[in-house]
């Protein structure tokens, strides 16, 4: 499909500016080879959803400009789709939009069914949840069967295509661990469904009438896709194989898997082979995290999405005869993430690759012989599932074209999903190598992206241009703080395109935010990547969110914080496992971790009067409290008193164990923070918790910028993600700072930034290789900074907002008084007081507080609405909305969330 050459209006309010230097859009190379050169300089000053002659401008530094048709679903992401036998219809499983299923009809090309517990469901099932992988259609195209958390929905199929009379078939939870299912397959004679239990390691044969489990296997771990040829069963093991004594390893749902200690990553990936008229199981080794198979004849093709290539296996010896590197763009080996499979009919292979938006075509004759590279074709964002009908391409896109759902509200959010179906002829082989330059100008791909130093002296900058040159910046900051979007924070300064109608928390509640913007810098056209903290936090420590992460968000039940999970990590390690690797010192104040243990008394109300003392009499807390993680490479580096999230701990307490941390050793040179108060949620209302997230962001860099270090420091700030609010632009883009002599102090700087590029420009500084293709392609944030250094330092300014402001108990050192501004009322008018109770009963069942507390846990729509009423005193109505809702009322509200680990 091409994208209409115009340029979409964002509605941005004009405003007087600072201007960096730089912001044309970069001239693009055309090389001999037909590959475009490019990088993410290319966006300038576009703005996601902007159309250009290059394509749309979406938030993970990519346009998109796909081949062929497309159809957009506005009902969430694409987690997998199969065809029917006939070729008429689609069905995919659908996540983060109320709904579990959309039946497509392919002929008419138009949306034909939706199932789910939405009201906008035209067929209604009890539950939203999907599984990795499936539908599954019987051989005779009169069932359809869809994984779910214990077991599958088993429709039938209508003469037209759509389902009907949804019936359960249970495979129980054993213990902690739920049966989630993934592909299932018929016997040829259709009686028999053979069910991969991803959860249980195990694959089990059952009924197909009566839905009784007759068989069942251990298989490796994770067991994911699964295939019939002839008489055998083929099943991708996501985890490898069962872990053998002298094995490292690390947790993944509740087994452990080979994993490697520094990396957290697994070490292994199998395909299990089945006859199920006998119980032997044996095993093929292949690539890391083997997830898509595809069956040609004898021939079975299996996807490594972790080490990006494709394993070619000859089923009549149950053999690798040889392995396909998927990786097209020489400067990365890693980030591609292939996950889907199909051969045409003429001998072409098509390969997705989710991560570059590419399918990725070979030549292919038999197992034995070598492919041969043709080329790559732009698709949607994150194309996943790919199949043949006819002499037709049909690609389902996981992300669609972003969070750019049609609204009634006064802005976007990043929960405003979408996905889409693909469709197109293949063209010939020269027209694809023709796309193949598109491909690599979309994703920024160019060459000596990742120089590095080459042995001459090069004086110091704050960035350097190759990697190991030395820097100006010793020691770096990385604060990270929780889902809050730019107009939130700062739609309030006129200076910046924003939205004051949306400044939920502005000056007054954010002092030291606005301060630090206006002494160093202002960002209104960078953007977080991940709709929720599972994705963030993995943007910040990996530059990827990994393939498992993505096609987990319809269950999110194996895992949401794969701080825990050996499959959430990728094969080249994490941004502290890339700072040692280059003799440079980490610290972690709470990032990424997992575990935490509090001592009896160690309320909210007792952190904050703790605070107080510490900060007053230099002693220890009372209340030590105990943060780690199960990645040995981290929990090496970690301060164990930092607690990581958990809302009724006050983020002046977490700046307090610094405080003590940095008198006595110092800063390393990277550090990490996880600063989440301002997720809200706690015992203090919303803005009471945001201006405590503030004030402790204030202390830190008083601290840091009065210290001998600062003259060689660099301060990030950046949100895990920007998903718990609205944005007039995109629900993506978020406040960031950087804060440093180095930066250019009082700018507003409009270049399109992202996560990525704020990491990459962390491993720039640091002399870190990137990470994955992702940062690879990243353009280092140069302009941001200046070779003429300003030590000013930073003086943090008061709260201007009561930090005790909506406690139900005071602390026993009494409430946080502010009397030189006016307060935000905590008073529920008598007309909303049993609104506001249903809600504070809701909230008490949503794990924000404690050891236990997850974020991100409540339903986004829920925990925005309940934000926003309480923010505007139970009197406003949520933009695009004419009353005040209850929480089961909340449109969407009432939709399991898939944010949720349980």
């Amino acid at each position: 499909m091409q994208v209409t050459r115009r340029r979409k209006s964002t509605g941005r309010r004009s405003r007087p500016r600072v201007l960096v230097a730089g912001a044309a859009t970069l001239a693009l190379v055309v090389l001999g080879t037909g590959v475009g050169s490019a990088s993410t300089k290319q966006f300038g000053t576009e703005r996601v959803g902007d159309i250009t002659p290059q394509g749309q401008v979406i938030s993970s530094d990519q346009y998109l400009n796909p081949i062929g048709d497309r159809l957009v679903l506005n009902n969430g992401k694409i987690m997998a789709s199969a065809v029917s036998p006939d070729g008429s219809h689609l069905a995919a499983l659908i996540t983060d939009g109320g709904l579990a299923l959309a039946v497509v009809d392919l002929k008419s090309w138009k949306v034909q069914q939706l199932v789910g517990n939405s009201a906008t469901a035209d067929l209604k099932i009890p539950g939203n949840d999907v599984g990795q992988e499936g539908p599954s259609y019987s051989p005779d195209g009169k069932t359809l069967w869809m994984a779910q958390t214990d077991g599958y929905r088993r429709f039938t199929v209508n003469a037209d295509g759509s389902l009907a009379t949804p019936t359960f078939v249970s495979i129980p939870a054993d213990g902690a661990k739920h049966g989630l299912p993934a592909q299932a397959v018929f016997s040829a004679d259709g009686t028999t469904v053979y069910a991969a239990v991803n959860g249980q390691n195990r694959v089990v044969a059952i009924n197909a009438a009566s839905g009784a489990i007759t068989q069942s296997w251990a298989v490796g771990n994770a067991p994911r896709d699964l295939v019939r040829i002839g008489s055998k069963l083929y099943v991708s093991n996501e985890g490898g194989r069962p872990a053998v004594p002298g094995d490292t390893t690390l947790n993944s749902y509740n087994t452990q898997v080979p994993a490697n200690p520094a990396t957290g990553a697994t070490t292994t990936g199998t395909v299990s082979v089945i006859d199920p008229a006998g119980s032997t199981v044996r095993s093929i080794d292949v690539g890391l995290h083997p997830t898509a198979l595809y069956a040609k004849g004898n021939t079975l093709f299996v996807a490594n999405t972790a080490s990006n290539d494709v394993s070619v296996i000859d089923t009549g010896r149950d053999k690798v005869v040889q392995t396909i590197a998927t990786r097209p763009w020489p400067e990365a080996t890693v980030g591609y993430e292939p996950d889907g499979i199909t051969v045409t009919g003429d001998g072409h292979l098509l390969v997705t690759l989710g991560r570059a938006n590419a399918v990725a075509v070979y030549r292919f004759s038999k197992a034995q012989e070598p492919v041969s590279y043709v080329g790559l074709l732009p698709t949607d964002y994150f194309p996943t599932a790919i199949a043949t009908v006819g002499n037709t391409i049909v690609v389902s896109n996981t992300r669609g074209i972003d969070a750019r759902r049609p609204t009634t509200a006064a802005g976007h959010g990043t929960h405003d999903t979408t996905s889409s179906v693909q469709k197109f002829k293949l063209p010939d082989d020269r027209t694809i190598r023709g796309y193949t330059g598109k491909v690599f100008q979309q994703n920024g791909w160019t060459n000596n992206a990742a120089q590095t130093a080459n042995g001459h002296k090069a004086q110091p900058v704050p960035v350097p241009q190759r990697l190991g040159d030395p820097s100006t910046i010793k020691h770096v900051f990385l604060i990270v703080k929780e889902n809050r979007t730019y107009d939130q924070v700062y739609g309030d300064d006129a200076r910046g395109s924003g939205d004051p109608t949306l400044a939920q928390f502005g000056e007054n509640v954010t002092p030291n935010q606005h301060a630090l913007e206006q002494q160093f810098g202002l960002y209104d056209n960078t953007y977080d990547i991940g709709t929720n903290s599972a994705e963030g936090h993995n943007w910040l420590m990996q530059a990827d969110n990994p393939e498992y992460t993505e096609s987990s968000a319809g269950e999110y039940l194996r895992s949401y914080d794969t701080e825990d999970d050996a499959l959430g990590h990728q094969e080249s390690g994490f941004l502290w496992t890339g700072v040692q690797a280059t003799g440079k010192s980490v610290r972690d104040f709470g990032e990424f971790q997992q575990f935490l243990t509090k001592p009896a008394g160690a309320s909210w109300q007792n952190l904050y009067c703790d605070t107080k003392n510490m900060v007053a009499t230099g002693q220890p807390t009372a209340y030590p409290l105990v943060s780690s993680s199960p990645i040995p490479s981290l929990n090496s580096v970690s301060v164990p008193g930092f607690p990581k999230f958990d809302t009724s701990v006050p983020d002046i307490y977490r700046e307090q164990i610094w405080q003590q941390d940095f008198a006595q050793h110092g800063p390393a040179n990277l550090n990490m923070f996880w600063l989440s108060s301002d997720h809200t949620g706690g015992p203090p209302n919303p803005a009471a918790q945001v201006a405590d997230n503030d004030l402790a962001v204030g202390r830190i860099v008083d601290t840091i910028s009065h210290s001998p270090y600062w003259k060689d420091s660099a301060i990030f700030i950046a949100e895990d993600d920007s998903q718990a609010g609205l944005d007039h632009v995109d629900g993506h883009r978020a406040p960031i700072q950087i804060i440093s002599p180095w930066a250019r102090h009082g700018v507003v700087d409009d270049h399109y930034y992202s996560q990525i590029t704020m990491i990459r420009t962390i491993e720039q500084i640091l002399g870190m290789h990137p990470m994955n293709q992702k940062d690879t392609a990243a353009t280092p944030m140069a302009s941001a900074f200046t070779t003429k250094p300003d030590f000013t330092p930073y003086t943090a300014v008061p709260n201007r907002t009561s930090l005790t402001l909506g406690l139900s108990t005071p602390p026993s050192c009494g409430n946080d008084v502010v009397t030189q501004y006016a307060q935000p009322s905590t008073t529920v008018p008598a007309d909303k007081q049993g609104l506001a109770a249903q809600w504070q009963q809701w909230a008490g069942k949503q794990r924000l507080t404690g050891s236990d507390a997850v974020p991100d846990y409540a339903n986004p729509l829920q925990m925005d609405h309940w934000t926003w009423y309480q923010t505007h005193g139970w009197t406003t109505p949520y933009p695009g909305e004419k009353q005040l809702y209850a929480p089961d009322q909340v449109p969407g509200g009432f939709i399991p969330s898939s944010d949720s680990d349980g």
